[in-house]
């Protein structure tokens, strides 16, 4: 099976073909109605089945993948960090999207990336949903900031009180729309009302989670999640050196994102996360090393809930 690196952008995507010795590239729309575009040029190849791969960009190379899985491709949606750490190994010093697509292709082919999945649909639209409304609250929040920096010119006032409400009126609908979805599919429903009785996880925070972890049960075990997520410690250390632990942050940033105010609340609220902090606070440890235990143990409780499908209870023992 040849290995196919695609080098991903909004609006066009570049490939790299490897055959042998020999490399074949191109540049394409990145429109659904130009995919086929690439199918009758990898056709033209002599080529019937790639080992296709690409870097998780967020939503511009979804559809890309998609298609070629449903065509019959091996696809690997891969974490930018690997590709990058891979450059260096290579001693790049350039950066191009011919190159770029190159490099993704000699990955693939050293690497051999496990196969990606693509999430079914109304995980995809859930994802959708709960992404548009933190946009949604992240743009409110910029309106309302600049409301309070207007220097009192009524005009401007105006227009930003106009578009605040605009903001929140479709927050609210957006709001609306995740509470239906997750209502009318029943396995999503059960999942939603397991998280919710976890003391600190609200009902848009267990829609984010949903979204972003459509396999949150399906992990064996609850540190592959928290990896996932980025919440591992990252600890540095060399000779007699001891650096400070840190999160790893290499996973899944919206996760991580949807867990900070939870924890925190988390910490006053939750019985297991409040003696959790208490231990950690008397050891001596700073407040935001205390914030991230309390992410990384409110996402292991969650794996929890769901692994067994049981709701949170003081004493619950969490599959691990």
């Amino acid at each position: 099976m040849q290995p196919l690196g695609i080098d991903i952008s909004k609006h066009d995507f570049r490939v790299a073909l490897l055959l042998g010795v020999k490399v074949r590239q191109k540049k394409f729309r990145n429109e659904v109605g130009h995919f086929s575009a690439l199918t009758d040029w990898l056709a033209k190849q002599g080529v019937t089945t790639v080992h296709a791969c690409l870097e998780a960009t967020g939503t511009y190379g979804e559809a890309l993948a998609i298609y070629l899985y449903q065509a019959g491709h091996v696809v690997s949606v891969v974490n930018p960090a690997r590709i990058k750490a891979f450059a260096r190994t290579e001693l790049t010093r350039n950066k191009t999207d011919r190159l770029d697509a190159m490099l993704i292709a000699r990955f693939c082919q050293m690497h051999k990336p496990a196969a990606w999945v693509p999430s079914p649909p109304e995980i995809r639209e859930l994802r959708a949903l709960v992404r548009h409304l933190d946009d949604l609250l992240e743009t409110r929040t910029q309106l309302q900031n600049r409301l309070g920096n207007a220097l009192s010119v009524e005009t401007v006032e105006v227009s930003l009180q106009t578009l605040i409400e605009a903001v929140e009126n479709q927050i609210a609908e957006i709001e609306g729309k995740i509470q239906s979805h997750i209502d009318s599919s029943g396995d999503l429903r059960v999942c939603r009302d397991l998280l919710t009785s976890i003391p600190g996880i609200g009902a848009l925070t267990a829609a984010r989670l949903l979204g972003e972890i459509e396999h949150l049960r399906q992990y064996r075990h609850a540190r592959q999640v928290v990896a996932y997520a980025g919440l591992s410690p990252k600890h540095h250390e060399s000779g007699t050196f001891r650096g400070r632990v840190k999160l790893s942050k290499i996973g899944n940033r919206q996760i991580r994102k949807a867990l900070y105010f939870p924890a925190i609340t988390a910490l006053r609220y939750n019985p297991v996360i409040r003696e959790l902090g208490r231990r950690l606070e008397k050891s001596g440890k700073c407040k935001m090393v205390i914030i991230g235990a309390a992410m990384r143990k409110l996402l292991h409780i969650a794996f929890g809930v769901l692994k067994t499908r049981t709701p949170f209870a003081e004493n619950h023992r969490l599959a691990a």
